[in-house]
């Protein structure tokens, strides 16, 4: 069983991880930039040590400097979070070279399912529904035009590594396909260095609907039911639930049956994400897999009652799953807002600096807030602008989301700005309350583009 863990992340999941740690009794190393020198992880974790300069490039990025930390304070396991290294295969490998454990699944298969056109591939191999798309990379712009053609616009174009939205087009007639192309190339390089794109059909008024899966190194693979990841904006998810207003049990069963079999397929170990879009027809097709925790994971833990980083750490130690699907019941519902430091009023401009004042939603039954912030920190601009995430659960949807009304109402923040009144904007919105959405509905309902 681990002693220590080096957690290679920083901020509020950073900051879960530590304190599911300190609850297993497992001691804690929190690795953190020059300028995060103050951050909750690195004041909460048992130790802490500095990697490098702000530049994430030099520091969360830096895999040499984050496993000397590991070496140098005898830590037998390094959790990634989600981000930075978290599905970086060769961080992976070289975690296993120095006899530190990574929490996460082997490299071979985060290297199988990080590249979205080999992803698909497996997939097809074993029989989870796909996307209509190109069959392998487009190595040029002829490439692109050729599947273009055959599976009819409009199509988009999409970055084979990488996520979080980078690398994606949407092409809808042959002359936006040239720019389209060598603009997401010049993006997906930049972002994960690496310009192999793909392609698929575009499927309209979809859902995204995802599975939380876990599996263990005993062949034992379980789902817990779904989220609807739906409200988004340019491909960054805003708000997520569970379960999804969408599905009845018949497609919830098949959706879970098929991310189990997807799982399995490539031996998977730790907990990971199956995404699936859900068109109006109630057909499911598989987009991609996240080999690593996900940031919208309370929801779940909410509904089931099951700790999933936890559950990863178990994984990790060797142990089997400590409960099989029958045992994992969905209870009630849950949604999560997350919470940027941005303007939603000038495009959703980054909004770094000091908080002057914060008053957190007080708690009560079924409200959870993960954060690493506190008054009179700074928020730096080198990282990403989430800076808080509230989860609350109900019996039902609307008490969720009553609950979700009352808490934000609750949330004051000063010296910075947020998307606090955008997210209350999205809940009281008739047709969300309905569960009358799609992937669009951001662009097109609230913000009206």
């Amino acid at each position: 069983m681990f002693s220590k863990i080096l957690i290679a992340n920083r901020g509020e999941i950073a900051v879960r991880i530590i304190r599911a740690c300190r609850e297993m009794g497992i001691q804690t190393v929190a690795v953190h930039s020059d300028i995060d020198q103050d951050c909750l992880h690195a004041q909460l974790a048992d130790e802490a040590i500095c990697i490098g300069p702000a530049k994430s490039t030099e520091s969360y990025l830096n895999m040499q400097n984050i496993l000397s930390a590991a070496v140098a304070t005898g830590a037998q396991a390094i959790h990634p979070g989600f981000g930075f290294l978290a599905e970086n295969s060769t961080f992976a490998s070289m975690c296993e070279e120095c006899n530190i454990k990574f929490i996460g699944p082997k490299a071979s298969v985060i290297d199988a399912m990080g590249n979205k056109a080999n992803a698909r591939a497996l997939m097809i191999s074993a029989g989870v529904p796909v996307i209509p798309g190109s069959e392998g990379t487009l190595d040029t712009l002829e490439d692109a035009k050729r599947e273009a053609k055959r599976l009819g616009y409009p199509v988009m174009v999409k970055a084979s590594a990488g996520g979080g939205g980078k690398g994606i087009r949407v092409v809808r007639n042959e002359e936006a396909l040239e720019k389209a192309y060598e603009s997401a190339k010049s993006e997906t390089k930049a972002a994960f260095g690496d310009d192999t794109l793909y392609m698929e059909k575009l499927i309209e008024h979809a859902r995204h609907i995802e599975i939380q899966v876990l599996g263990d190194a005993f062949g034992n693979v379980v789902h817990l039911g779904e989220r609807d990841c739906s409200l988004q904006r340019r491909n960054q998810k805003v708000l997520e639930e569970c379960p999804s207003p969408a599905l009845d049990e018949a497609t919830r069963a098949a959706m879970g049956e098929a991310a189990v079999r997807a799982a399995k397929a490539v031996g998977y170990e730790s907990a990971g994400t199956i995404e699936f879009l859900y068109d109006t027809d109630g057909n499911f097709y598989f987009m991609e897999m996240n080999t690593r925790i996900q940031v919208e994971h309370p929801v779940t833990e909410m509904v089931t009652g099951i700790d999933i980083v936890k559950e990863q750490i178990r994984i990790a130690e060797g142990c089997p799953l400590s409960f099989t699907q029958k045992d994992v019941v969905i209870r009630g519902h849950a949604i999560e807002c997350r919470i940027n430091a941005e303007n939603p009023e000038r495009g959703f401009a980054p909004s770094p600096g000091t908080i002057h004042y914060l008053l957190v939603p007080g708690g009560g039954l079924g409200v959870r807030i993960d954060s690493a912030i506190y008054p009179g920190y700074t928020i730096p601009p080198f990282y990403d602008s989430m800076i808080a995430k509230v989860i609350t659960y109900g019996n039902t949807r609307q008490e969720a989301i009553e609950k979700m009304r009352r808490c934000l109402y609750e949330f004051l923040i000063s010296g910075v700005d947020t998307n606090i009144e955008f997210q209350e904007k999205i809940l009281t919105n008739e047709q969300y309350q309905k569960g009358l959405f799609d992937t669009s509905f951001i662009s097109k309902v609230i913000l009206n583009e």
